[in-house]
């Protein structure tokens, strides 16, 4: 997965819409730090935490995985 492009879009997203990282926070559940993390490329978030995330920016995340053997 490349969680570049994940951390970019969903902070350019929350920056589009005008949301505060605490905003964000409250609005999705996520801790701050959590979340200030996340932004900062230094976090590891679930799929739970993306999903919260994506569904408080109203974005819709999707998952692919890959078999790299063939």
């Amino acid at each position: 997965m490349h969680f570049e492009n994940l951390i970019r879009t969903i902070k350019e997203r929350r920056e589009m819409l005008q949301v505060t990282q605490e905003m964000l926070a409250e609005l999705s559940g996520v801790g701050l730090r959590t979340l200030k993390q996340f932004e900062s490329g230094k976090g590891n978030p679930t799929a739970e935490t993306l999903n919260k995330l994506g569904n408080a920016l109203g974005m819709e995340l999707t998952f692919t995985i890959k078999n790299i053997d063939n």
